[in-house]
């Protein structure tokens, strides 16, 4: 691949200048994917890094776990001990 001797942009480009294209060339990359979150000032001034942002998240899904779960069905019995 030729490469222009200025830093300047040229007018017009042929395919040929831009070398061969390769077909799935970044493929792996891309299906690695990433999660990227924008944290909000606040939020971010509370964590020093990213460790202690996801040491958080994974204490507040275990709460989270632990506190939903199947409800007990209301009985007949429990309605007449609070009437009672």
């Amino acid at each position: 691949m030729k490469t222009a001797k200025k830093e300047e942009m040229r007018k017009e480009y042929r395919r040929e200048d831009l070398g061969v294209g390769v077909r799935g060339k970044y493929y792996k990359e891309y299906n690695k994917g990433t999660n990227l979150v924008l944290l909000s000032q606040d939020v971010a001034a509370a964590f020093p890094d990213e460790d202690s942002v996801n040491s958080a998240l994974r204490s507040l899904m275990k709460l989270a776990q632990h506190s939903v779960g199947p409800t007990k069905r209301s009985t007949r019995d429990a309605k007449k001990q609070a009437a009672g």
